[in-house]
């Protein structure tokens, strides 16, 4: 199998995966289990790096939690960016145990409660509300707590962005208020005594094509400045959405960060500067920032032929790594980027099938993938598993143990 980039990056030392500036048996042994996740200290705040020189320096970075909520992420990069968004209060209280204040986070997703929202109101994080409901509930609770709600509208918009792994705007979507539906509700934002900042419009996620990731940026600038016209006052936020995408198969082409960059510069230049001078421009990225600084970790247990097929069965699964069983949006099942984490130095044998310790044919993580010969004892590495990883995955199925999780 050819090397994957992303394995490139994380290096290797004695033959083994390297981490944190450790090998991973001794990684392994200092956290005394598998199976387990481990992100990278160093990768996280070298991403970070890298957008910052990619991006306008104007434009504000996002990070969406829910990519990865691990208390110690959350921690590290909350020094690194501009905000966070989160989906749950419980997110929500994770960021706010941070070093960010209230008023660099937002709180989207659809079906808040009104105790949710409550909290968010007394919290003075931005509520990024996504129906007419939400509208009411915030206005009602913002009076009854003697508080202003800091507020914005997702806007799920008339235009659909190709080439996204999940399209999230355009036709009937449970995120955001039809944009046909928002001048009723701005009108009703204006008589009310909320603090309207501006607008969210997120149109799809997992999307490695910078021409198109540019073109739904343009269309969304220009959604937001129709949208700003009808208000009396200059709007202070525009959320762009994130939408990178990152290389999880073989010939998936990495995005044209550059060419992204190059698009946001023109549109600050211009039609942003001319238009809304005021707001600060956000871009919001999860995947795109922790997703490639991260691997899953699990011990063989047992090797087993059976009929002309070779299989490793480790001790974790797609309880705790669902995506890379293919069981969370793929369509055509495709193997993520895997090795043999203390053989990293050894040539490629006949092609194994790596199994899961689940008790279902859907536990499958490595089909007929081309490894080092492995036997009981090694460690396989799936990689791409810093994002939608853990906390994405049914980890209650059939009893197992949780794994661990660490940042090194």
């Amino acid at each position: 199998m050819t090397e994957h980039p992303t394995i490139a990056t994380f290096g290797t030392a004695d033959g083994q995966l390297s981490l944190g500036g450790m090998t991973l048996q001794r990684l392994a042994a200092r956290v005394g289990t598998t199976p387990f996740f481990a992100y990278d200290r160093a990768l996280l705040t070298a991403r970070v790096e890298r957008l910052r020189a990619a991006l306008p320096k104007a434009i504000h970075l996002s990070y969406a939690v829910k990519a990865n909520p691990m208390p110690a992420v959350v921690q590290h990069l909350a020094g690194l960016v501009d905000a966070m968004d989160v989906a749950s209060t419980g997110e929500m209280a994770t960021v706010l145990d941070t070093v960010l204040p209230a008023e660099r986070v937002s709180f989207a997703g659809p079906g808040k409660t009104e105790a949710e929202i409550e909290k968010a109101v007394a919290a003075g994080v931005t509520i990024e509300m996504e129906s007419a409901t939400e509208v009411d509930r915030v206005v009602k609770i913002g009076d009854r707590l003697g508080f202003r709600p800091r507020v914005a509208l997702r806007v799920n918009p008339d235009f659909r962005v190709k080439g996204s792994g999940m399209r999230m705007g355009g036709g009937p979507q449970q995120f955001g208020v039809d944009v046909e539906q928002v001048p009723h509700l701005l009108a009703r934002l204006v008589a009310a005594d909320v603090d309207f900042l501006g607008f969210h419009v997120f149109a799809g996620s997992q999307n490695l094509d910078a021409a198109i990731l540019g073109e739904a940026q343009r269309r969304t600038v220009d959604l937001i400045v129709a949208l700003a016209e009808r208000l009396p006052s200059p709007i202070r936020y525009v959320n762009l959405g994130g939408g990178f995408g990152i290389p999880y198969f073989a010939k998936d082409i990495p995005v044209d960060l550059d060419a992204i960059g190059a698009n946001l510069a023109e549109l600050m230049a211009t039609r942003i500067a001319a238009c809304l001078p005021e707001a600060a421009v956000v871009v919001e990225l999860g995947r795109y920032l922790v997703g490639e600084c991260g691997v899953y970790v699990t011990r063989v247990v047992d090797r087993k032929h059976s009929r002309g097929r070779d299989y490793l069965v480790v001790d974790g699964g797609m309880h705790h790594q669902l995506a890379a069983s293919g069981n969370f949006g793929q369509v055509i099942r495709r193997n993520y980027p895997i090795a043999v984490g203390n053989r990293m130095d050894e040539p490629a044998a006949g092609p194994v099938t790596v199994v899961g310790c689940l008790c279902t044919p859907l536990d499958l993580l490595g089909d007929e993938v081309a490894l080092p010969p492995a036997d009981i004892g090694d460690l396989i590495v799936l990689f791409q598993a810093g994002a939608y990883g853990l906390t994405a995955s049914p980890t209650a199925f059939l009893g197992h143990p949780h794994p661990a999780e660490v940042l090194v």
